[in-house]
């Protein structure tokens, strides 16, 4: 199959620096590209939710089970923040992979600036905004009382870090959609290893508690952010200094995609909130429990929670670049990657649950509540993974209003009844069946038809000579 020109003109370099990087995802074995990148890309990313977890993890050590809700739920409001940077973040891989597989080497430096200054203002004005109405917020995730001043004291040291999280999760993108899978990992890797040294000083040694924990996340995200920064003006030179006219050029074709991108992420921290209030009916113990499982499901299915933004760039190149074959080829091999990275965790799940339980010091319903999702519900992730994997296919190939609607078809429209019915007749433990039961229907669904579309060979660019 003839390969699109991606050479790039001398015009294009840059007096005194490396050009930008071109495709370098349409050659090669797409199984090899889906794997690196999802795996490196997993590890950087269960690196990143590391931190909340160890966070959780010294906390539980206290022996003082409402701490531990009071993260649980100041998590749920992060979880909401967090999402919109994860949006923005999709965005700017769809835009700056497809730029490159073009061949448009210079374009996609500009779209590298002006996304990063985009992502870093949007989250400062979203987590102000959230700054200021914690309360409220925390109280309509069921928190109330002591807990919930727990909750606001973390938050109110956490929040205002999120733009700089930001800078580091667009960065990362960045190197990533250039296909530098091990520095893209690194940066969330760095993040996670700050948290791994500080988290037991700040929060047992030196005795800050809860309040400690949040001042190791400030610090984990500051480490991310320079990092990240740093490998993509030093080792790439994906930044460049954009024209006026570039703040709104590319502003349409950015929202078209942020705007569905941000609003399919924000569906999933909504469904996290309804069964956070479905499973507070059953009180502090049963939150705890479930808190506890929200970590080990970001934790352990990094791989499947890593997907959509790993093999978004492979698409987007290839798509770029028109070899429709090679996209096809990428959508089936993350299929069966979802298949044996489920699989494999499932399994290691399975057999460390009562460790999880005696290292956390659950109390039985809490327990109870751990040991039915690893022996039972974590299977279901692998209709999870089918999910992402059509996102990440909607997102590239121009429909990521889909991406919207099978993400809230599941947290938006199933996931209430769901959660409220089968919590009522079964307890605490219906609450983790709701969520396997939503992810299964709606997974198998959203595959079937990101399949149909890549089938028909719609939004993949005609093969062509690019020019920039």
């Amino acid at each position: 199959m003839a390969q699109a020109n991606t050479a790039k003109p001398a015009s294009e370099k840059p007096a005194g620096k490396a050009a930008a990087p071109q495709a370098k995802f349409t050659t090669g074995s797409t199984m090899r590209h889906v794997v690196v990148m999802t795996l490196t890309s997993a590890f950087g990313l269960s690196f990143m939710f590391l931190v909340d977890f160890l966070a959780l993890f010294w906390v539980s050590q206290l022996k003082v089970e409402m701490l531990i809700s009071a993260i649980g739920f100041a998590a749920t409001i992060q979880f909401f923040v967090l999402s919109v940077a994860i949006g923005m973040m999709i965005a700017g891989v769809a835009l700056v992979s497809r730029a490159l597989g073009m061949g448009k080497g210079q374009r996609a430096r500009r779209i590298s600036t002006v996304i990063l200054i985009y992502s870093v203002g949007i989250q400062t004005v979203i987590s102000a905004l959230t700054y200021m109405f914690l309360d409220p917020l925390l109280g309509l995730t069921g928190a109330s009382g002591e807990t919930l001043d727990v909750a606001k004291s973390f938050l109110m040291i956490s929040l205002p870090s999120l733009p700089i999280m930001a800078a580091g999760m667009c960065a990362s993108a960045i190197v990533r959609a250039v296909g530098d899978a091990w520095r893209a990992m690194m940066v969330t890797v760095i993040g996670g290893a700050v948290a791994v040294v500080l988290d037991p000083l700040f929060i047992i040694y030196w005795g800050l508690g809860i309040e400690g924990a949040a001042m190791v996340i400030v610090a984990s995200r500051l480490a991310m952010a320079i990092v990240g920064i740093y490998w993509v003006i030093v080792t790439h030179n994906m930044l460049a200094r954009p024209h006026r006219r570039d703040f709104t050029d590319f502003l349409k074709p950015y929202l078209a995609i942020a705007v569905p991108a941000v609003a399919t992420q924000l569906a999933t921290p909504f469904g996290n909130w309804l069964l956070v209030r479905a499973i507070a009916e059953h009180g502090d113990s049963a939150v705890a429990g479930f808190g506890v499982v929200s970590r080990l499901t970001i934790l352990g299915f990094g791989g499947i929670y890593a997907l959509s933004g790993a093999i978004g760039a492979i698409i987007g190149q290839n798509a770029g670049a028109g070899l429709g074959d090679r996209v096809r080829e990428a959508y089936v091999d993350s299929i069966k990657f979802c298949v044996i990275y489920t699989g494999l965790t499932w399994v290691l799940m399975a057999l460390c649950a009562d460790l999880i339980v005696t290292a956390f010091g659950l109390s039985p319903e809490g327990a109870e509540i751990v040991k039915i999702f690893c022996y039972y519900a974590a299977g279901t992730f692998v209709f999870t993974g089918a999910l992402f994997v059509a996102n990440a296919t909607f997102n590239n190939l121009g429909k990521p209003v889909w991406s919207t609607l099978a993400n809230w078809t599941r947290d938006g429209i199933l996931m209430a009844p769901l959660a409220f019915g089968m919590g009522a007749a079964f307890g605490a433990t219906g609450v983790v069946w709701a969520q396997a039961v939503g992810n299964t229907i709606v997974g198998i669904a959203a595959g079937w038809v990101a399949w149909r579309y890549v089938k028909s060979g719609r939004g993949i660019e005609p093969q062509r000579t690019a020019k920039t």
